[in-house]
């Protein structure tokens, strides 16, 4: 059976054709910079394009693409509603398109708990819970395409917080924040969160390609995860000391507005944003229990063994 994936020049996109060539699986996939082998056909492709689905359907035809695993998002806490939604909702509308076409095919989507963000605390969220009205362009394209796929009857994956070797956002951007200055420290450090090391995610992924279980299921590392502890283990990892300066909520929130409103103008992305103070505010984690009921999957890398796998070795 050959595999379509998405997004294959992304993070956990390549992860999952090194992972599906490993295991001798065909695959075809699509993204910037995607290089063909013997194992891998690529497609340079928009996917929201003109003539994509067209392309698409003939490529996956001859490669004989028996199940998609649409990866392919435009990611980010900022930018333009016009470039997320041609980037995620025309997109996925081009993934399912030819999905229709060839008949038969098993559709995993990635989503993201990003769907679910409000500026509260929310522990041990399911996946039966309404979604809140959109925290960014993100969200919103995002919700709207698990909506497409879910009508479509693609199974609907969400993973919290992904990480490891190749991580080129969450570490990344967190690392970037410690060198620009002091981490806000809000509600007395309190807040939490669950991630997920990518092979933990190709694991799902695998789960639900296997299964005929559909609908949404939470994906992350299962165990919250305090966030200054998760700074203070990165941290040491790569070698720099994270600086804290305890604020209150209201007033971080204010400047986060007010770099908004300033990157409206400018059309630059601000430093902080409203949603970025969120994640530092507030306990947001997962309930995963109904991916194990359902797809039999569960995570098997703790944080402590997802930083040797990112970083390499011991503290």
């Amino acid at each position: 059976m050959a595999v379509l994936v998405t997004g294959a020049s992304g993070f956990l996109g390549g992860a999952l054709v090194r992972d599906l060539r490993a295991r001798g699986s065909a695959v075809l996939a699509t993204g910037r910079g995607v290089e063909a082998s013997a194992e891998v056909g690529a497609l340079a492709l928009d996917l929201a394009g003109a003539g994509a689905v067209d392309r698409l359907t003939r490529a996956a035809e001859q490669a004989g693409v028996r199940a998609i695993v649409h990866a392919a998002a435009l990611s980010a806490p900022w930018g333009a509603m016009a470039e997320f939604r041609r980037s995620n909702v025309g997109a996925t509308q081009t993934v399912l398109e030819v999905a229709r076409r060839l008949g038969g095919v098993r559709v995993v989507h990635i989503s993201t708990p990003s769907v679910c963000f409000r500026f509260a605390d929310q522990i041990g969220l399911r996946e039966d819970a309404a979604l809140p009205p959109p925290v960014n362009a993100y969200a919103a394209t995002k919700a709207e395409s698990e909506a497409l796929a879910l009508a479509a009857g693609a199974v609907v994956l969400r993973p919290r917080g992904i990480y490891g070797a190749g991580d080129r956002a969450l570490l990344p951007r967190l690392l970037r924040a410690m060198a620009a200055g002091p981490l806000p420290l809000m509600r007395g450090g309190q807040a939490a969160t669950d991630l997920t090391h990518v092979d933990d995610v190709v694991a799902a992924i695998h789960a639900a390609l296997g299964s005929d279980a559909g609908g949404v299921f939470h994906v992350s590392g299962g165990v919250a995860l305090p966030i200054r502890e998760v700074v203070r283990a990165v941290a040491a990892r790569a070698g720099v000391v994270p600086r804290w300066r305890a604020l209150p909520v209201p007033l971080v929130m204010a400047a986060a507005r007010a770099m908004e409103w300033r990157g409206a103008l400018t059309g630059t992305e601000p430093r902080v944003t409203r949603y970025g103070v969120g994640l530092f505010a507030y306990t947001q984690t997962l309930d995963i229990s109904r991916a194990g009921r359902e797809l039999g999957w569960r995570p098997v890398v703790d944080f402590e063994d997802g930083l040797n796998r990112t970083f390499g070795g011991g503290a």
